[in-house]
């Protein structure tokens, strides 16, 4: 099959990468395609700036990982919404170029999302039934993404699927390692959960759901096995680094914001991984304490 990552950076590039091991041909569109490594075909592209380039022949699937470029309501929206827009306009535009004649080989369409769109549920479980709740406009910029892609495609004989990833570790990606290292990590005095996914195993569940045989629902949620709380975590990593564990003298609703009003994309929620296991996949790390093991080890690089 020929996969289109539209948006390729240190996740799709990684997914990218297991695609062509398993065989397939992969196609990158970033702004800076010369840092795709050989094995994925670079394409310049701005996913913000149309007309983007010609879908390629014989696309089975398209990914599509994009990023905000900074933490504003802007940026988002241009990432998310118009970067996915702007996406679906391309594939629409091969559809009328390839006419009634051949009928398209593109199957599915995954976007890669985030469980910001639940916001904050006091600790309590959610899954892919609960009802999406964004408690600030991160999570209702991608919540608007999600409908746009389910509104756009029904008819086409193309499967959407959203996967809602929970806060991506991995290498490279060490904020909580490095706050732990200099002694700034505070644990919060109340219970607050957190929801995380190996950057490994985020890659692998894209590629798992553009590739399985049977048909995947339109929404699956992307964290591992245990959505500990943040306090376990920072001790975990002191244990693990031969340090003092954080002190816990904050209340947690002083810890918890960001700048410009907008409240942690995390928010108190257990994330239920189960719709995801039930459909055969499997972590290479389960939970935090293989993944931080592995950072620690140095396994692993990002890509630029």
């Amino acid at each position: 099959m020929t996969v289109l990552m539209a948006g390729c950076g240190d996740l799709g590039t990684e997914a990218g990468l297991r695609f062509a091991a398993a065989g397939h041909r992969v196609v990158g569109w970033r702004r800076s395609p010369d840092k795709l490594p050989a094995a994925i075909e670079g394409v310049a592209a701005d996913l913000t700036a149309p007309p983007l380039p010609q879908i390629p022949a014989g696309t089975t699937a398209v990914v599509i990982a994009v990023a905000a470029d900074s933490p504003t309501e802007e940026a988002y929206r241009a990432a998310y919404v118009d970067g996915l827009s702007n996406v679906l306009d391309a594939l629409e535009r091969a559809r009328e170029h390839d006419g009634a004649a051949a009928p398209s080989p593109l199957r599915r369409v995954l976007f890669v999302s985030s469980t910001a769109v639940y916001g904050d549920a006091d600790g309590g479980w959610v899954d892919e039934g609960t009802t999406p709740a964004p408690g600030g406009f991160s999570g209702r910029i991608i919540r608007e993404a999600e409908d746009l892609l389910h509104r756009r495609l029904p008819g086409t004989g193309i499967t959407p699927v959203v996967l809602r990833l929970g806060g991506i570790y991995g290498p490279g990606r060490t904020r909580l390692i490095d706050q732990v290292r200099s002694g700034t990590a505070v644990a919060p005095a109340e219970p607050r959960y957190t929801n995380r996914i190996h950057r490994d195993d985020a890659a692998a569940a894209i590629v798992h759901l553009c590739t399985m045989a049977a048909e995947p629902g339109p929404v699956y949620l992307g964290v591992d096995n245990d959505p500990a709380e943040l306090g376990e975590v920072q001790r975990f990593l002191a244990d693990e680094l031969g340090l003092p564990r954080p002190s816990s003298d904050v209340p947690v609703g002083d810890s918890g914001g960001a700048a410009g009003g907008e409240p942690s994309r995390g928010g108190n929620k257990r994330c239920s991984n189960a719709l995801l296991r039930s459909t055969g996949f499997e972590f290479a790390y389960p939970t935090f304490r293989e993944g931080y093991r592995a950072i620690l080890a140095g396994e692993g690089v990002r890509h630029p």
